[in-house]
């Protein structure tokens, strides 16, 4: 099916600005179903993403010219393209569907940027595939904004994640709480193979697939491992270890992801499948935003938690890879599987110990960050800004003092906290100046809030993409602080928070 097109449509010559050289289409017929986007009958580019264009070896330019935008609607096919929606299982909150896969997405294939890293070029909301499992298979602009504006914050904030190329509506009008506009997103990915990828395969009993996509992965995404004495349990191991990192990294800037099934976990190390998520405002562990997870199974304080879960579950699917018998299988996977604690414990706590400007390792340094988390939940203290201003603080900066102590509503336990952590930063040799700049370096000034997001979406909904355009430009630098953008960085009034996000499926 290579270079198929919708009926009604012809291929293009668009290998030059689109190289795809596909190696998930080379995999056995069973890992996917091939299928073209559904076409729509008024696309229109709404947003570029020109830098991340440049880095993929893809001229701007030549994405804004009616063909090229055809292609990022799904109208049209590049002859190189081999399109195809993946299948895969998974547990969603906590319950098993043995059949998901992309039911309104569509892989077009791979291209390798200028880094010479292999990416994913996928169409959000390209129309029903045989995975669709009675939905319609698009998607609509607030959804698809949303995405765009998170996928590329986390990347500017530094933590791995798939990006968002362009984002187009198509003309039409898709019934969710009412009609809404319909919109695709191109979704640029490492790899778009989950936990549930493998599940899909396991609960089969298809130990062939298994390998085949076990050695895809480590060939893709972690060679090293098939230099390992046990390649599987290598590749288990890179898993559980980026999955660590990854989930440390989110903690470190209050995000919560909203919806940690083993099918929106990549298998890669990125954050995938945005749908309800959001950033906390006031530190709570307890924080859920998303309209779906009504228990808060999914809530900010129990991620690590649930990453731990998912990763048993590949474990699980991996165990015919993993030993000669079953009991050697489940004791090679348990120990790996028994170290994500203590290194998602070590990833979180260095990265604290970066927030509060620390720069060597200490025996306390983790109670110290405990008392602190523990007196901003009692305090009800901005999460982002006590960080901030923390780095403000240690600088030395005048007034800094009462620009922390404002974001506090009972100040007893941030009282009690501030000396130990001075007498802490005491102990190490950085200037004031050194320190800061370390700090500020990773507490950033601008996250997508909650209310800015929601206030950029409505105004796109009446076809105002103003407020996106200057979100989208202060979150792509967010450690800078810009007095323009100075009310970007405040929390939201009682009557701006947010209550609740919505997946848009």
């Amino acid at each position: 099916m290579k270079g198929n097109n919708p009926p009604g449509t012809n291929a293009i010559p668009l290998g030059s600005l689109l190289r795809f050289d596909n190696s998930y289409a080379r995999l056995p017929e069973r890992f996917f179903v091939r299928q073209a986007p559904t076409p729509v009958p008024t696309p229109k580019l709404i947003r570029l993403n020109e830098d991340l264009a440049r880095e993929l070896g893809i001229d701007p330019a030549r994405l804004g010219v009616s063909d090229a935008v055809e292609v990022l609607a799904g109208n049209r096919v590049p002859e190189t393209a081999e399109p195809l929606a993946m299948a895969y299982a998974g547990h969603q909150f906590g319950n098993w569907v043995p059949q998901l896969g992309d039911g309104r997405a569509v892989l077009l294939g791979e291209i390798i940027g200028r880094d010479g890293v292999r990416r994913d070029v996928q169409l959000k909301g390209a129309g029903r595939t045989p995975f669709s499992r009675g939905g319609d298979g698009r998607a609509v602009l607030g959804p698809v904004l949303r995405e765009y504006i998170v996928s590329e914050a986390m990347a500017a904030l530094g933590i791995p994640t798939t990006r968002a190329l362009a984002a187009v509506t198509t003309g039409q009008q898709i019934m969710r709480q009412g009609l809404q506009s319909g919109a695709v997103l191109t979704r640029i990915a490492r790899s778009h193979v989950r936990i549930g990828t493998f599940e899909f395969f396991a609960s089969r009993g298809d130990g062939e697939a298994v390998r085949l996509l076990a050695d895809y992965v480590i060939s893709r995404h972690y060679c090293d491992a098939a230099q390992a004495s046990q390649p599987y349990r290598a590749l288990l191991d890179a898993v559980v270890g980026s999955t660590a990192e990854l989930v440390a990294r989110w903690m470190q800037v209050g995000f919560i992801h909203g919806v940690m099934n083993t099918d929106n976990v990549s298998i890669a190390g990125e954050t995938i499948d945005f749908g309800p998520c959001a950033f906390m405002d006031a530190y709570d562990p307890a924080t859920v935003f998303s309209s779906i997870d009504v228990a808060g199974r999914y809530a900010y304080g129990n991620q690590p938690r649930i990453a731990h879960w998912n990763l048993v579950r590949l474990a699980q699917a991996l165990l015919p890879l993993l030993g000669e018998n079953e009991e050697t299988a489940i004791a090679s996977a348990q120990e790996v599987i028994d170290s994500f604690p203590t290194r998602f414990d070590a990833a979180y706590l260095a990265g604290f110990r970066r927030k509060l400007g620390l720069a060597e390792e200490r025996e306390g340094d983790s109670a110290l960050v405990r008392e602190l988390l523990g007196a901003m939940e009692n305090g009800k203290a901005d999460f982002t800004l006590t960080f901030r201003r923390l780095s403000d603080w240690a600088g030395g900066e005048a007034d800094a003092d009462k620009g922390i102590i404002d974001l506090f509503a009972d100040l007893v336990g941030f009282r009690s906290w501030t000396p130990k952590w001075r007498a802490r930063l005491a102990l190490e040799g950085r200037t004031l100046q050194e320190r800061q700049k370390a700090m500020r370096a990773v507490n950033p000034a601008y996250i997508p809030r909650n209310h800015r997001v929601e206030a950029a979406l409505a105004a796109a909904q009446a076809d105002d993409f103003s407020l996106v355009d200057e979100l989208l430009a202060v979150l792509a630098n967010p450690y800078d602080e810009r007095a323009a953008f100075a009310h970007y960085a405040d929390p939201p009034k009682p009557d701006e928070i947010v209550q609740a996000t919505f997946c848009g499926t």
